[in-house]
């Protein structure tokens, strides 16, 4: 399973949100790239940014933080956060990043996920975050009227090879991961599944793992140390930790 430390973009610093409120917000870091060496130097391979100002406007605002982080930390790069055009896709995709999360988009615009998929692959993948089984947009402030199960058969036909899913409820709290969501979502469909929210130990690392999970994003709990990253990657790789 791959692990995902989790880099939030706001005004170029790395932040983090109490389940996805902006008025709750904690600075951990105005070096984003010092961040991303860190986690390079723990074993980390990759690396999943947000640009929580781009998920309210669907502009750039952190482009140029984006690139550097790409070019110069060493990882591969998923971007997502406002992600509603070609045009921004281009932009990611030229700056560097490894592939872009779809997320707003693949709910008010039908046929972007699946044009945009014909047109660069695995480059897309599309984000799924969950409240109360429904499917939140707009930087998670407001509800669409999709269940998550449904969506995410919909982008599996679309030919959408990866999902990002995150339980808002669980995001930020260090409370334990959905595990039962994930369970569902594996047995049930093809895609490759990055679960998200609430990973807070080794415990659920392990137990994500055992369901044969492509990978999870760990968030507050690595800079609270609540999980030491290196050992998490060790764990992922079949070593005693």
């Amino acid at each position: 399973m791959n692990l995902f430390p989790a880099i939030d973009l706001y005004t170029g610093w790395a932040v983090r949100l109490y389940q996805g409120d902006y008025n709750q917000m904690t600075v951990y870091d105005k070096d984003p790239l010092s961040v991303a060496k860190r986690f390079r130097d723990a074993g980390a391979e990759y690396l999943h940014m947000v640009d929580l100002e781009g998920a309210k406007t669907g502009e750039t605002p952190n482009l140029d933080t984006v690139r550097t982080v790409a070019a110069q930390s060493g990882l591969k790069v998923e971007i997502g956060g406002g992600i509603r055009s070609e045009e921004v896709i281009k932009k990611y995709l030229d700056a560097g990043v490894l592939r872009v999360i779809l997320g707003t988009a693949a709910i008010t615009q039908p046929g972007f996920v699946g044009e945009m998929v014909a047109k660069y692959g695995d480059k897309i993948a599309v984000g799924v975050d969950v409240r109360d089984g429904f499917v939140a947009i707009k930087g998670w402030t407001e509800l669409s009227d999709r269940t998550c199960f449904d969506f995410c058969r919909d982008m599996d036909s679309l030919g959408v090879k990866t999902i990002i899913c995150t339980d808002i409820s669980k995001d930020g709290v260090l409370g334990g991961t959905n595990l039962e969501l994930y369970k569902q979502l594996s047995e049930t469909l093809s895609l490759d599944i990055v679960a998200s929210g609430g990973v807070s130990s080794l415990n659920d690392i392990a137990a994500l793992q055992k369901m044969g999970l492509y990978g999870a994003i760990l968030g507050k709990a690595v800079y609270t140390g609540a999980i030491d990253l290196a050992k998490a990657v060790a764990l992922t790789k079949g070593a005693a930790v």
